[in-house]
This record gives structure tokens, C-alpha cells and sequence, in this order.
């Protein structure tokens, strides 16, 4: 059994940052919604993480799914960071992290096989379900990816191999941290936030082939490339990873988004699809605030999409062939 085969991930996702309050405020009801939404769209695999919104996006995930039958979806979160009482606490907000739940607690790393497990059970308790799918070691290279390959990997590894959880994984937006835990690891499936998009893909030179060689899976998460991809006409002025959008990125953009015009393909459904085109990679994940993002996401992945959109846009140098 190659590691990927230890568990199936649907193709479609959703990643439950938004409903821990990232970037702006949703209400209890207003969360509900968008996990709702999702739900009747199709998705049936769900991934969080303590670090989003200080275990609100856990708490309010797990109080939903809770009302679904067990075994109709697949759950993730992720360990590396354990949530405490924050001394200085003064009544402020998270907005450091760009979420806005009070900052009554902070994040400490903690890569032993203890933290690990304390990690893995503190998650259950907030999601209050008992049965995670899948735990990934999240931003490993923020703290220590040598401590991580020496610790966190190994006592994460037991916990599979006890029955605790079905898979294993990394999620990081660093190539690098990767590549090194995939060849460092007996990892199930990795978390590649933004490094491969069909804006630009610098996971295909070390990540993928990696993947391939170990036989990893792959879950694809931050296509839209922070909006930039998450509507026809992009903007120039839109949000990207490291402030002000390049120009030759912006260049690459407008022409991406001219060939799939040519082809009446919307262009943030080209984003959702492209990742699927590769062998290994197993699921997209999206976010979304908002039922109707949830809704049209789900009408997105389904779309049909001519071979001839993915040949033009090889043949123009734009993805890899």
C-alpha cells in the first residue's frame, strides 16, 4: 500500500479558516451558514487547525459535523502548536494573525511526542469528535523543520501506526520544509498552501517529484493565490502573499486569464481544476466567508473543462506541460 492509499480524500474541500474569523468577524449563525453551505454543495472533507482563530474555527467546525453521520466525511487539522493562556491579555484581538477572536490565548510550539499528542487530543476536545482522519505537522520551518524531523515526525508516525489517527501529513506554503519532510518522513499526504496554483507553480521543480517518488498524496490548498485567481477580471490591486503583486506576475495573470476567455472557462474554475491535472495531487481545498462563495466553488469544481484550456495554456508557457 503506497502511503496515499491509506486514506481517500475527495477531490473538493473546504478549509475552515474563514469560520475561525480570519479577516473579518462572522457570527456564530453566519459560520453555520457557510458550513451548511458547504455540506449541501457536495463537500465532504473538512480541514482545520488550532492556530485558526485560537480554536474557534475547531469549535465550530466539530459542533456542525457533529450533526452529520461520522462516516460520510473526512476531517483534518494539524499539530505543532498548542494553544495557552495568553498573561498579557489585555482585551485585545488576534489581528496579528489576521483573526478576530480575542487574543486570551497564544500559540506555543511543541514538536515532542507529548505536545504532539497533547496537541491531537486538545483538537478532539474542541471539535468534540473523537475520530480525526488526518493530522498534519502545520508551518514546521516557523519554529524548527530539523526538531520537527527529529520529534514531531516520528511521534506522529506512532500515533498512525496506534490507530489514533488514519494519515499523517505536513502542511506548509515553503517548498523547501516539503520536499525535506517528504524525503524525511513515511508521510501520507502534504498540505501545499500556494506553491502549486495556476498562477505560479514552484512546487512542480522539487515538491512533486518528490511526492511521486514516495508515493505521497498531495492536497492543494490556497489556489486562488489570495483572491488574485478568485474572479474573472483580476484586479491589480488585489492582496498578495508579499504585499504589492509583481509585475511579471500581474503580466502572467492578465494572460492566463485571456486563454481561458478564449475558451468561456471562468477563471477561478481553471484554479480549482489546474491542481487536479497532476498525478498525486488528491484534493483542492477552498475557503470561502460566505454560502454563496461555498455554492459557487462547488459549481466551479464541477465544471467541464476542455483539454484544449490546459494544452494553451502549456503551449504559452503558463503552467507545466
Amino acid at each position: 500500500m503506497s502511503p496515499s492509499d491509506r486514506l481517500a480524500v475527495p477531490p473538493l474541500g473546504y478549509g475552515a479558516a474563514n469560520v475561525g474569523n480570519l479577516f473579518r468577524p462572522l457570527s456564530d449563525d453566519e459560520a453555520w451558514a457557510v458550513l451548511d453551505a458547504a455540506w449541501e454543495s457536495g463537500i465532504r472533507y473538512y480541514d482545520t487547525a488550532p492556530h485558526y482563530g485560537l480554536g474557534l474555527s475547531e469549535r465550530r467546525l466539530g459542533a456542525f459535523l457533529q450533526t452529520k453521520p461520522r462516516d460520510d466525511y473526512v476531517l483534518s487539522t494539524k499539530a505543532g502548536r498548542l494553544l495557552r493562556p495568553n498573561p498579557a491579555f489585555d482585551g485585545g484581538l488576534d489581528t496579528a494573525h489576521d483573526f478576530h477572536v480575542p487574543d486570551d490565548l497564544q500559540r506555543v510550539w511543541d514538536f515532542s511526542a507529548d505536545g504532539i499528542r497533547r496537541s491531537l487530543d486538545e483538537s478532539r476536545e474542541r471539535l468534540g469528535i473523537e475520530r480525526i482522519d488526518l493530522l498534519y505537522l502545520h508551518d514546521p520551518e516557523r519554529h524548527d523543520l530539523e526538531l520537527a524531523l527529529a520529534e514531531a515526525f516520528p511521534a506522529m508516525e506512532q500515533l498512525r501506526a496506534d490507530g489514533e489517527v488514519a494519515a499523517i501529513g505536513i502542511g506548509s506554503m515553503v517548498s523547501d520544509a516539503l520536499t525535506a519532510a517528504v524525503r524525511g518522513a513515511d508521510l501520507d499526504l502534504i498540505m501545499v498552501a500556494g506553491r502549486y496554483t495556476l498562477l505560479e507553480q514552484p512546487a512542480a521543480v522539487d515538491v512533486l517529484p518528490a511526492c511521486r517518488e514516495r508515493g505521497t498524496g498531495i492536497v492543494a490548498a490556497s489556489v486562488f493565490n489570495s483572491g488574485l485567481l478568485a474572479s474573472n477580471e483580476p484586479r491589480r490591486d488585489g492582496r498578495y502573499e508579499y504585499g504589492q503583486l509583481p509585475d511579471e506576475l500581474w503580466e502572467r495573470l492578465l494572460r492566463i486569464a485571456a486563454v481561458c476567455a478564449d475558451h468561456g472557462v471562468p477563471l477561478p474554475a481553471a484554479a480549482i481544476q489546474f491542481p487536479l491535472q497532476a498525478s498525486g495531487v488528491r484534493s483542492v481545498v477552498v475557503g470561502g466567508s460566505r454560502p454563496e462563495q461555498l455554492r459557487q466553488n462547488a459549481e466551479y469544481a464541477a465544471l467541464a473543462i476542455p483539454e484544449e484550456l490546459w494544452e494553451n495554456l502549456a503551449a504559452e508557457g503558463l503552467i507545466p506541460a
